[in-house]
C-alpha cells in the first residue's frame, strides 16, 4: 500500500507541473514584453503563435511557436528523467490541459497545436516529425493553417501503431480530441466555407 501511495503521489506532482508548464501564456508575455497590444483584442483573441503573427511581429511569433512546443517538451522530458514513461505521458496530456485552460487566464487558453507537437517530438520524435509533415501537407494542400493542426492531430495514433509506440496511444487519443475540441469553431467555419486562408488566399 505505501508503494501504491507513494507511486500516485509521484503521478500527481508531475500532472501539476505538467500543467503549470504549459499554462505560462508565453503568447500573451512576449506581446507585453514587446509591445504589441492585448492579444485578447487582437485577431481572433488567442494566445497562440498565429494570433501573435497578427501583430505584425514575425520574431514575437517565432518565439510563441518556439516557447509553446518547449513548455510541452519539456514537461515530458523532466517526467522522463526524474520518474518514468507513465509520468511523462501524464506530465504531457497536463501540460496540454494547461496550455488550453490555464487559471491564470480563467480557462481561456490557445489552441494547443504547438504544445501538442512539442510534447509528441518529445515522448517520440518519430511520431512528432510525422505530426510535422502531416501539419505541411494539410496546411499546404488547403491553404488553411487549422486544416494542418488537425491533420496533424488526426494522424498522431496512427502513426504512433504503425511506428511501434503504442504504449502512448491513450495519451495521443487524449491529445487529438484536445485539439479536435479546440478547433470546433474552426472546424464550423470551414464547412461554411469562411476559415480564413494563408496568406489570405480566397
Amino acid at each position: 500500500m505505501p508503494i501504491l501511495e507513494t507511486a500516485t503521489t509521484i503521478l500527481i506532482l508531475w500532472a501539476v507541473i505538467g500543467y503549470v508548464l504549459g499554462s505560462i501564456p508565453f503568447g500573451m508575455v512576449l506581446a507585453r514584453v514587446m509591445n504589441l497590444g492585448n492579444l485578447r483584442e487582437i485577431g481572433s483573441g488567442n494566445i497562440g503563435a498565429t494570433n501573435v503573427l497578427r501583430t505584425g511581429n514575425k520574431k514575437a511569433a517565432a518565439l510563441t511557436l518556439l516557447f509553446d512546443a518547449g513548455k510541452g517538451a519539456v514537461a515530458v522530458l523532466l517526467a522522463r528523467f526524474f520518474a518514468a514513461e507513465d509520468a511523462a505521458q501524464l506530465a504531457g496530456v497536463a501540460a496540454m490541459l494547461g496550455h488550453c485552460f490555464p487559471v491564470w487566464l480563467k480557462f481561456r487558453g490557445g489552441k494547443g497545436v504547438a504544445t501538442f507537437l512539442g510534447i509528441v517530438l518529445a515522448l517520440a520524435w518519430p511520431v512528432g516529425i510525422g505530426c510535422c509533415i502531416a501539419w505541411l501537407v494539410g496546411a499546404g494542400a488547403s491553404r488553411i493553417s487549422s486544416m494542418g493542426a488537425l491533420t496533424a492531430a488526426a494522424s498522431s495514433t496512427f502513426l504512433m501503431v504503425f511506428l511501434g509506440y503504442g504504449t502512448a496511444l491513450v495519451m495521443g487519443i487524449v491529445l487529438t480530441l484536445l485539439v479536435f475540441v479546440r478547433h470546433r469553431e474552426n472546424i464550423r467555419r470551414m464547412k461554411d466555407n469562411t476559415e480564413p486562408r494563408i496568406g489570405g488566399a480566397k
